[in-house]
């Protein structure tokens, strides 16, 4: 498969549904370019997923371009995005840019992604100004808990849906190349989909996107806790075959069954020559 690129994204709008899976490691990103991804995100939800924190608030810029550059170094023909953290373009235009900028060149993705409507217009034409592709995030934007009230659907009242669908039309004139739309109502995420030029990407928004994504832990069942968002579907339960796998090697090496012989390095010489040679290295210590 040739290398994904932005320009070919943004052409998939109205056809072959975009493949795109959140991952945050080499292997991860290897397995899922291996599957036929178009996209890997590498998301600040690496914070609750991987790094066992409440919420994604807690990774800063260092994390995300330390995972990213993971993904990147699996040299994916997928289109490698990294999502900037929350503080990381609240702040100036200077900084917004050189935060999006360290996501290129010591991460190595080809895009960057920022949640937010309107009121990230400037960070967003300044990173685009600078050459750094942009894909927009609306509905339910995590970094925003704490101003919605937990995560929760958005959209569901008229006056929201309108709000929703003027910021990704705002987007999309600003120039981001793509749109996630996290937990909305599938007529809304119809509309925008309809609304704008650009390809949208669901997840928990409806079957009429342009592409739809899930982190790569819940589509693989490797998640570590029993909370599963309704618009998940699990495609495995690796956690169960890997505790069971992990189960047997620890039982093989109650047993003495791990290692085998054939698990076991072998000298040509036998044990009594060795001994006798360190008896020989001990006596000549001593003189």
């Amino acid at each position: 498969m040739a290398k994904i690129t932005v320009p070919g994204i943004r052409s998939r709008k109205g056809g072959a549904r975009i493949k795109m899976v959140t991952a945050y490691d080499h292997p991860s990103a290897v397995i899922a370019d291996r599957a036929g991804a178009d996209i890997i995100l590498v998301g600040d939800s690496v914070a609750n997923v991987v790094l066992g924190h409440e919420d994604t608030l807690a990774v800063d810029v260092d994390v995300m371009v330390h995972h990213t550059a993971a993904v990147s170094r699996a040299k994916p023909d997928a289109l490698v995005v990294g999502d900037m953290p929350w503080m990381s373009y609240h702040v100036s235009a200077e900084d917004t840019v050189r935060n999006a900028g360290r996501f290129v060149r010591e991460g190595g993705a080809g895009a960057v992604k920022l949640e937010g409507g309107r009121k990230r217009l400037e960070a967003i034409e300044k990173v685009i100004d600078a050459e750094i592709p942009i894909m927009g995030h609306l509905g339910l934007t995590p970094q925003s808990i704490h101003t919605m009230g937990g995560y929760k659907v958005q959209g569901k009242q008229a006056q929201a849906a309108y709000e929703l669908i003027s910021d990704a039309q705002s987007l999309a004139g600003a120039g981001v190349f793509a749109l996630v739309l996290e937990a909305v109502p599938d007529k809304v995420a119809e509309i925008v989909t309809r609304e704008i030029p650009i390809p949208t990407i669901g997840i928990g928004a409806g079957p009429h996107c342009d592409g739809q994504v899930l982190v790569y832990h819940d589509v693989l069942g490797l998640g570590s806790g029993d909370f599963q968002p309704k618009f998940v579907r699990r495609y495995a339960n690796l956690a169960d075959d890997a505790v069971a796998a992990m189960e047997r090697f620890f039982a093989d090496i109650e047993s003495g069954d791990f290692p085998s012989d054939e698990e076991t390095y072998h000298m040509a010489t036998d044990s009594a020559e060795i001994l006798a040679g360190l008896a020989d290295l001990e006596a000549h210590a001593k003189q």
